[in-house]
């Protein structure tokens, strides 16, 4: 039954990532024309002035516009297929699956939030206040999802702890019940924690009336970007809400470098306590070194992937940080670009790199197909029934 499951499960993603990657294409083509206008623009804008005002760039943001759609769109596909998946295979509450899963479900509500930014941009959306209450929940969403990728790291160290030291001593070195409340405590405050921090950004932004010096070129699209080049037309910026702006760009960096430091550490430090509890055993064959290597993947494939969908955000908002009078310009509007590629389409990428490509993680629905025979599952079988009819005795 598990084994049907599994294999209809994996037919649904792939007739999924099937309809994703005809999607793509016909969006793409629906993208060349806007693109090659945008590239155009950009040659033109080489050869002039490179303060150009907002309205010129136009192009840029309708390209952004249709990138931004598209990648939303595949990463709620890929974060939803895990969360099918483990509800499919009642695995939400397993230890090894609920990182994953809480993790998907905010890529998929931030994806939804891009996607519909791009609809509000695509319907003329003249509401600021709605664009920038919509970027404060984006905000709140990529935290958590910073947070929970930390959490799911974590997760598989201490996993990997627990078994070293129960093969060390014997038994377990820490209580059952000790570490459960450990982990939900780190799964509430991984959500709690983003909503901590972007409520002054949402309660000044309504109150001083934000919104509209931020908000008004580029409307609902991307985060932390503002006008690429800001026009005339902008009023004057208050005092509170230049400390907001600066105070979200350095909370999306401080929570960034937190986050990749903590990957890097934590992948090492389970590189080295495997090892370490191999050399332990006095033997170190061929299923340990796979396994060795296997972890050295991860230990540069989980920040490779947290970088690549971050990387051109991070640098772009650096910049508006500490160097703004460099945003008005090619580079800008090229990291612009990136990012309504590599930051819309973590979830597809965090679908891939910590679901789909995980052995044990595909695995875990035919475990307890695997490991039993028929004559155990006629037994569970039986042991249920019991089970239910004495309980209906006690009820009687």
């Amino acid at each position: 039954m598990f084994m049907r499951e599994s294999k209809g499960a994996r037919t649904v993603f792939l007739r999924v990532s099937a309809a994703a990657e005809s999607f793509t294409f016909i969006c793409m083509i629906i993208m060349f024309q806007d693109n090659f206008k945008m590239v155009m623009l950009l040659q033109n804008g080489s050869q002039q002035n490179s303060t150009l005002p907002t309205e010129n760039w136009t192009s840029v943001y309708s390209a952004v516009r249709w990138i931004q759609m598209i990648m939303a769109i595949l990463s709620i596909l890929g974060s939803g297929s895990i969360i099918f998946y483990a509800v499919f295979q009642r695995l939400v509450r397993t230890s090894e699956v609920q990182p994953l899963f809480l993790l998907s479900l905010t890529d998929m509500l931030l994806a939804a939030s891009w996607l519909c930014g791009a609809l509000l941009f695509s319907t003329s959306c003249d509401s600021y206040a709605t664009c920038y209450n919509l970027h404060t929940v984006e905000q709140t969403l990529y935290m958590a999802s910073f947070f929970y990728t930390l959490n799911y790291v974590w997760v598989l160290y201490t996993g990997l702890k627990e078994k070293y030291r129960r093969r060390l001593n014997g038994f377990p070195a820490q209580h059952p019940a000790q570490a459960k409340p450990c982990r939900r405590l780190a799964t509430v405050m991984s959500c709690v924690l983003p909503l901590l921090l972007t409520m002054p950004v949402f309660i000044t932004g309504n109150v001083d009336q934000c919104y509209v010096n931020f908000t008004q070129p580029y409307k609902c699209l991307l985060l932390y970007t503002g006008a690429l080049f800001l026009s005339s037309s902008v009023s004057e910026v208050l005092p509170a809400c230049k400390i907001m702006s600066d105070y979200t760009i350095t909370i999306f960096l401080i929570t960034f470098v937190i986050t990749l430091i903590g990957i890097v550490v934590l992948m090492f430090k389970a590189r080295s306590l495997y090892k370490r509890c191999v050399t332990s055993l006095g033997f170190f064959g061929d299923s340990q070194w796979t396994t060795l290597r296997v972890l050295e993947r991860r230990m540069v494939l989980y920040p490779t992937a947290f970088f690549f969908c971050w990387g051109p955000a991070i640098f772009l908002a650096a910049m508006m940080l500490f160097k703004p009078d460099e945003v008005k310009g090619w580079l800008g509007v090229i990291l612009y670009i990136l990012q309504a590629f590599t930051s819309a389409s973590q979830g597809l990428l965090n679908c891939l790199v910590y679901g789909w490509t995980q052995q044990h993680f595909r695995s875990l629905s035919m475990r307890d197909a695997n490991t039993q025979t028929p004559l155990l599952r006629s037994q569970k079988r039986s042991y249920a029934a019991l089970h239910s009819s004495s309980s209906k005795l006690q009820n009687i």
